[in-house]
């Protein structure tokens, strides 16, 4: 009986296409709409994604002013960050984030769900969050994704 052996095609930075997708964030809630974003970053909508490898696409997502959070978490939710400094521990809340820096917000969301390696530190360049709905990277011609048709 002959018996017929085959190889397993893995994906590499020379066989990737990178695409570029737009998202809009608007009335979206930040954790529902990072976990999809994050999935489109990593790659892993795409039947050739690898896990070593960064077969992801940039994603640019607008409109991050408007991005929703349930309950009283705009009041509640805080966020933490140290300078380095005796006494530079600073607190701030959801609410006066997204007031102050409103991308940050989404991106904080998003780095979270990457993974904590080389990898995934590349794979975040690949996100670009924009205040407002003027990009620019128009010149890359964006195809506009609707994130409730991802699983």
């Amino acid at each position: 009986m002959a018996s017929t052996t085959h190889t397993t095609s893995m994906a590499n930075a020379a066989t990737t296409q990178k695409e570029w997708l737009l998202v809009d964030a608007e009335n979206e809630v930040i954790g529902r709409i990072a976990s999809k974003i994050a999935m489109l970053v990593r790659g892993k909508h795409k039947p050739s994604f690898t896990s070593h490898v960064d077969t992801g696409d940039h994603v640019i997502v607008i409109n991050a002013e408007k991005v929703r959070l349930t309950g009283n978490k705009m009041a509640e939710k805080e966020y933490q960050r140290y300078s380095m400094y005796p006494g530079g521990q600073t607190t701030e809340t959801a609410g006066k984030l997204l007031a102050r820096k409103p991308q940050a917000l989404l991106e904080h969301a998003v780095r979270g769900m990457l993974p904590k390696t080389r990898l995934g530190r590349a794979q975040f360049k690949n996100l670009h969050v924009v205040v407002g709905t003027e990009h620019k990277h128009s010149a890359q011609k964006p195809r506009v994704i609707d994130l409730n048709t991802i699983k």
